[in-house]
């Protein structure tokens, strides 16, 4: 299970809204002089906090301390899902039309659409998951107040 601190922001029944503060890694990465994420988290551009929809059947307020988490397989399988099914998708359907000894731009135009194709698969996939709770993040725990590292 993955776990992340958060605060409630809103209340509603079975479900909580949780403002999530994000980490970065920057600080333990040896190239942190040259990545342009490094110089975007020294400058602070970046927008810090997220906002997350999380079951519960606590009884929480606004305001209140909590930890959440998600199944690792859950995040595992839609990693998959959403970064690698579309390029997979592209490189076969460029393959298939390449097979055929197909022109450079018939091969780069099956690549693209089966790209677009995976994406809108993805699209589909992701709209019937949103509202399964197996998916869905979960308070797990709220924590005692003070002990929060959240400002």
């Amino acid at each position: 299970m993955i776990e992340e601190q958060g605060r409630v922001v809103a209340v509603e029944s079975g479900a909580v809204w949780v403002q999530t503060q994000r980490r970065s890694t920057c600080s333990g990465c040896v190239a942190k002089n040259g990545c342009g994420q490094g110089l975007m988290e020294r400058l602070d551009v970046r927008e810090r906090s997220g906002l997350i929809r999380a079951v519960s059947t606590l009884q929480l307020q606004v305001g209140d301390a909590v930890v959440l988490g998600i199944e690792e397989r859950v995040l595992l399988r839609g990693a998959l899902l959403v970064y690698l099914f579309p390029l997979l998708m592209l490189l076969v359907a460029a393959s298939v039309v390449a097979q055929w000894s197909a022109s450079e731009p018939w091969i780069i135009a099956a690549g693209l659409g089966g790209f677009v194709i995976a994406w809108g698969i993805v699209r589909l996939r992701s709209q019937r998951a949103a509202n399964d709770p197996s998916l869905q993040p979960v308070v797990l725990r709220a924590m005692l107040a003070g002990s929060s590292g959240m400002q």
